[in-house]
């Protein structure tokens, strides 16, 4: 049973980054640790903060890590993914300050992100964009499922 999904962005910037070998040592590690059916690690499309790359996220609990190296991925797996202690030197601080803050930081507590609300890019980060799959489980054919199940062309917007 997957307890834990490890999102890596697969964006231009944190591709250029070096993402996709932090995912790839990221599950060579999972699966290192055994833990290969508890975490899932997924590949997602930009979460926007380009400049803060390589980003990871890791959920339930919504931990934002920014400028994720390769040497990272062994102290993340062990730390994170097995005591559950998220490390906290990785973990986006965008208050400027050196003190790092109580417990994760989500996505959303972000200043960047705080003021936004997000419609037509709310998945983006969170799905991994070419798999119609994801986008279907989080309702992105609702909108049209109405329109042509519950709608007329006389009914109002």
């Amino acid at each position: 049973m997957i307890r834990t999904h490890v999102l890596i962005c697969g964006g231009t910037g944190c591709t250029s980054s070096n993402s996709p070998a932090i995912r790839a040592a990221m599950e060579k590690e999972i699966a290192a640790k055994g833990l290969e059916e508890e975490v899932k690690v997924v590949q997602t499309g930009c979460f926007g903060l380009c400049a803060l790359g390589p980003i990871m996220i890791v959920y339930p609990d919504g931990t934002f890590y920014s400028r994720v190296t390769e040497a990272d991925v062994p102290e993340i797996v062990e730390e994170h993914l097995l005591k559950g202690r998220p490390v906290q030197r990785l973990v986006y601080n965008d208050t400027g300050d050196e003190k790092k803050v109580d417990g994760p930081v989500s996505l959303s507590e972000t200043g960047f992100y705080k003021k936004q609300m997000r419609l037509a890019l709310r998945n983006c980060g969170v799905i991994y964009p070419v798999v119609i799959d994801e986008y279907i489980v989080m309702d992105g054919y609702a909108a049209l499922g109405k329109v042509l199940t519950e709608m007329t062309p006389e009914g109002s917007y």
